[in-house]
């Protein structure tokens, strides 16, 4: 198993495992991805297993202290020296989950979130999906302002600092 930064060779696979994770109206388009992966290809995590793509983390750099809806579409927003990462994509194919890919990518994205002297990490996420946060010491600070694809968020911090 390994953990590896993304590269433009990857997007069909992580196109993949976004359109796989989430619905329509949440998944990012393949061109949005396409964009992330050239901009910021070093704050995508993919992890492999036996050399096969299984899962991954994108992250936006970025000096707001709270993840928007407009960061999502619009990389113009993105601060490559930001005190924060927003995570905009936590996601693994379906037929990969309950193998403990998201902990192990979570841990490597708190990891060198560290490494980089990063203030913090913020993300959105379901209800159902708080308690898996929490154990890596995110903390729920409520109903996010997000309305991302028409869902309710949760916005979680970790304050690395």
């Amino acid at each position: 198993m390994i953990i590896r930064h993304a590269e433009i060779k990857d997007l069909e696979i992580i196109t993949l495992i976004e359109t796989s994770s989430f619905p329509k109206t949440e998944a990012a388009a393949k061109n949005e991805l396409k964009e992330r992966v050239e901009l910021d290809g070093d704050l995508i995590w993919i992890l492999e297993d036996k050399g096969e793509p299984c899962a991954f983390i994108q992250g936006f750099p970025s000096n707001s202290k709270d993840l928007s809806d407009d960061m999502f579409h619009n990389s113009s927003l993105r601060d490559k020296n930001g005190e924060w990462i927003m995570l905009l994509s936590v996601a693994t194919l379906p037929s990969k989950r309950n193998n403990g890919y998201a902990g192990k990518l979570m841990n490597a994205v708190i990891n060198d979130s560290k490494m980089q002297g990063r203030r913090g990490i913020v993300l959105t996420c379901k209800e159902n999906l708080i308690p898996f946060y929490k154990k890596f010491g995110y903390v729920s600070e409520g109903k996010s302002e997000s309305s991302h694809g028409g869902a309710v968020w949760y916005q979680m911090r970790l304050s690395l600092k």
